[in-house]
């Protein structure tokens, strides 16, 4: 099925640059390493939450909703952008934030993302962490469905089959971005955690027979956890796209020895992966998505897990605007 024939609203600044990174390749003496800039989406700082709410918030639309609820953890890319989709749209919106990590530090509490969700208009609430974020959404509907207002509530990440559309279009942009450089990929590495970039991915590149394997770095849960809830997802997104039975379960692979401590803790690979990406090339990674799937995507390169001559693709999938709230865990830095 033509993804034409689903609702969509055009905000993505795209398609995003393709890039080569000359010195990380050249520190680490491993493949060729390239960066989709998916941070260069355009809305509200970017990031890849802007290609899945082109789906959603036209569904949102089509649905006559005058309230987007969604929710995140603290320090939430994907609550950034909703709430600025939201603003441009003339939509009231409802931020849940989960205090998934117990920090106390006041940055990580008030800044980054935080602040813009409140610059942006949401109206904003927090939530426990183990909160069961679903039927909490589902609760603030009701009470807004019983003052006559008509929500639509968006899943964490903005990833079920509608969202996950965005990284289909994605991994189309991306197929024809290889042909006009004359570039064969051997993989595309992400961070993966709700789920919707990776499904999206499969998606795409398992729809079109490119046979482009995708790599996701967790973040958040166990590897098998994570392998599953990208294969259903993956199989659903197909499914809307009448290709039911595209997304194999071999072709799910996530790798989440980088997690750490756990979602949104800091681990001493992303302050690293954070640091060489910003001394090297100049480009802001996040600290909780892209620099602990790069800080993977490092580690897999020291230990020749990639070839040399391999080309290697890392989508960037935005949020270095939270590292306002992560000042603390690079308080040792020092100059070059």
């Amino acid at each position: 099925m033509k993804l034409t024939l689903f609702p969509r609203i055009r905000i993505t600044h795209g398609p995003t640059p393709l890039e080569f990174m000359p010195r990380l390749t050249e520190a680490l003496g491993g493949p060729n390493l390239y960066i989709k800039r998916d941070d260069c989406t355009g809305l509200a700082t970017g990031g890849n939450k802007t290609r899945k709410l082109e789906f959603l918030m036209a569904d949102a639309l089509a649905q006559q909703a005058d309230t987007i609820i969604t929710q995140g953890a603290t320090q939430s890319n994907h609550a950034r952008q909703t709430v600025a989709i939201a603003a441009k749209l003339g939509l009231h919106c409802e931020i849940l934030l989960e205090d998934r990590t117990g920090s106390k530090v006041e940055a990580y509490r008030q800044s980054g993302n935080v602040f813009l969700d409140y610059l942006y208009g949401a109206n904003v609430s927090e939530r426990p962490a183990g909160t069961d974020m679903a039927a909490a959404m589902n609760e603030v509907a009701d009470t807004l469905r019983a003052k006559g207002r008509k929500p639509y509530i968006i899943p964490g990440g903005g990833s079920n089959p509608i969202g996950a559309l965005g990284y289909v279009v994605c991994a189309l942009e991306l197929i024809d971005q290889f042909n006009n450089q004359g570039l064969n990929v051997d993989s595309v590495v992400h961070a993966t955690g709700s789920a919707g970039t990776q499904a999206g991915l499969l998606a795409g590149f398992e729809g079109t027979r490119s046979q482009i394997p995708v790599l996701g770095i967790g973040v958040r849960g166990p590897k098998d956890a994570q392998g599953t809830s990208v294969f259903y997802l993956g199989g659903k997104t197909a499914a809307l796209r009448e290709v039911s039975g595209s997304v194999k379960r071999e072709s799910v692979v996530a790798n989440c020895d980088y997690v750490g401590g756990g979602y949104g803790v800091p681990t001493p690979g992303m302050v690293e992966a954070v640091t060489m990406l910003a001394r090297l090339e100049g480009i802001l990674l996040d600290p909780v998505y892209s620099g602990k799937g790069m800080a993977g995507l490092i580690d897999l390169c020291r230990k020749g897990h990639f070839s040399k001559g391999q080309n290697v693709v890392f989508i960037h999938t935005g949020g270095a605007v939270a590292l306002y709230g992560y000042t603390d865990a690079f308080k040792d830095l020092q100059p070059v």
